[in-house]
């Protein structure tokens, strides 16, 4: 259990939520598993939604959010889980009052809100970070060893699906958090899958291979009047990404194909593989090219890889996902505590930032931003 703090107290690793919706239980729950990690309390525009949640976790609710920055710890942290539409306003709030934020992605919705508000976060010595916290899974940090092992050979091609169902004929009036928030649809239709989900493999590639360079993006909508919800934005989009170490990658997401969550890094001597994005700790397989006769094909098996367990509370499977969504916030708080930048903050939140609105967006893109590859966590290096 999270230490909960009393209403005016702080602590040496505090964080406030910003935003109560369905993820905010998604986040509670995974701060549970971080006993160090005080939550100070928690926010949102909507005070019966705050209060239901502040009841149901047994936090302070927070409704003076311009209070409750300026008493939070200055090593403390806001969590920003509002809507997307809501995050440039939340996170310039929170950099003006010199406070660090790690936002749900997308960190912003345009490139020029990304620029301004890094450029704030560094005038005013705090860090802004951005999800998805899987890149410092088990799952993702040994897909990372297997790169830099050179396990494959060189890697040339890399396929990433994100295709999640015929989502708009899911029971989604059925899906309910935990403190009783219904999930957002007509907001999930309007903002789009590809600025949903895309990051979360992105993020992968980003931290193991370095920038990306150039995108190549066509999007459609396939599935019009998606629950009579107006203005939706496409719901299928194929990217193609040009990474400036070598490798290129199609990156797809959809609402509308059979779930489908593989990545498949294609090398010069075989294929590694993850076949759940969502799953902390999904296995990391190498199949191994080899030659049978006359035939060319890739081990059936594939061998697991795997450089030691992460130390990272594992958590259940909630719906969809088996993801502990606070290994982002314990990340930024050490990294803050130790007076060092976050991995997930800085050059490479503004990165991963472009890359996603680039694939959102039917053209060509040549990235302004770049950023170094990830360090990786201190239990994979």
């Amino acid at each position: 259990m999270s230490r909960i703090a009393k209403q005016g107290t702080t602590g040496p690793q505090g964080c406030i939520l910003v935003g109560c919706g369905f993820v905010a239980d998604l986040y509670l729950a995974s701060l549970r598993s971080f006993p160090e990690i005080t939550v100070i309390g928690v926010h949102d525009r909507d005070a019966s939604r705050m209060q239901a949640c502040a009841a149901h976790w047994g936090v302070p609710a927070l409704p003076d959010l311009a209070k409750a920055l300026a008493e939070m710890p200055a090593d403390g942290l806001v969590l920003n889980l509002t809507n997307p539409t809501s995050h440039s306003a939340v996170i310039r709030q929170s950099l003006e009052a010199q406070r660090h934020v790690f936002s749900e992605k997308p960190m912003v919705l345009s490139l020029d809100d990304a620029k301004s508000l890094t450029e704030l976060a560094t005038s005013n010595g705090v860090q802004l970070g951005t999800a998805p916290s899987s890149v410092l899974s088990h799952t993702a940090q040994n897909l990372g060893y297997a790169l830099r092992q050179k396990i494959g050979g060189t890697p040339r091609l890399i396929y990433a699906e994100l295709d999640d169902g015929f989502i708009p004929q899911a029971p989604l009036e059925a899906w309910i958090s935990d403190s009783g928030a219904p999930w957002p649809f007509a907001d999930e239709f309007r903002i789009g899958c590809t600025l949903e989900h895309a990051g979360y493999y992105l993020s992968w590639l980003i931290a193991h291979l370095g920038p990306v360079s150039r995108v190549v993006t066509a999007t459609a909508e396939v599935l019009p009047n998606k629950r009579d919800v107006q203005d939706c934005a496409p719901d299928f989009s194929v990217a193609t990404l040009s990474f400036a170490s070598g490798p290129t990658a199609r990156l797809t997401c959809s609402i509308s194909a059979p779930h489908d969550h593989r990545l498949r890094i294609i090398g010069d001597e075989g294929v590694l593989e993850v076949r759940r994005a969502w799953d902390n700790f999904a296995p990391v397989r190498y199949r191994r090219r080899m030659r049978i006769r006359r035939r060319l094909l890739e081990h059936p098996f594939g061998k697991t890889i795997s450089s030691g367990s992460a130390p990272h509370p594992k958590l259940p499977r909630k719906g969809a996902a088996a993801m502990n969504f606070a290994l982002g916030p314990a990340e930024m708080l050490q990294s803050i505590a130790a007076g060092c930048p976050s991995r997930l903050s800085g050059a490479y939140a503004l990165h991963l930032t472009e890359v996603t609105l680039a694939c959102q967006k039917t053209g060509v893109h040549d990235m302004t931003t770049s950023c170094e590859m990830m360090e990786p966590m201190s239990w994979q290096r």
